[in-house]
């Protein structure tokens, strides 16, 4: 993952959302390796008589699936990449903050739908289970209010970031 830059004296705010990025990479990374073992499972089981064929798996694969692709968002906020395409040509640092600015506004605004939408959909699911395993279904659901939080957070730091530049003090410690 590429690393946000910090300044020399981060501030506590900045060093927890920098320890909070570092936990969903880390989250993210064992989501992906976890995936891998119940979709191995459904493969093996379908070609070869060895395993018998659990249903469980399929469940579990798409529980963790829905995981991995939500915090893979955040942290393609976190990192600027996620909602991010260059079409402009070469502008100052200025123009280029500006037009920043306004990506991260429509990063807000999808940041806030996800919050609003979200926690509508988890309280939906609130005393509901899964089918197979029996599972809260609150716990997938709630991916979408904690992404868009978490957006929240990170698109706010970068409009900070941005609204410096335009003021041209973007060297101060936030």
């Amino acid at each position: 993952m590429t690393e946000i830059s910090m300044p020399p004296n981060p501030s506590l705010w900045r060093r927890a959302t920098a320890a909070y990025a570092k936990l969903l990479e880390i989250l993210l990374a064992a989501c992906v390796g976890i995936l891998v073992v119940p979709v191995t499972l459904q493969v093996i089981s379908r070609y070869t008589p060895f395993i018998p064929s659990y249903i469980w798996t399929e469940e579990m694969a798409r529980f963790l699936f829905i995981w991995t692709i939500m915090i893979g968002a955040m942290v393609g906020i976190r990192e600027a990449q996620h909602f991010e395409v260059d079409v402009w040509p070469n502008m100052s640092r200025r123009a280029e903050a500006a037009v920043r600015i306004v990506a991260r506004l429509g990063v807000l605004a999808m940041a806030l739908v996800f919050v609003w939408a979200g926690l509508e959909f988890t309280r939906f699911a609130w005393n509901r289970t899964s089918e197979l395993a029996d599972l809260p279904l609150w716990m997938i659901h709630v991916a979408w209010p904690v992404a868009g939080v978490t957006w929240i957070v990170f698109a706010g730091e970068q409009i900070i970031d941005e609204l410096k530049i335009l003021a041209g003090r973007s060297d101060e410690r936030w």
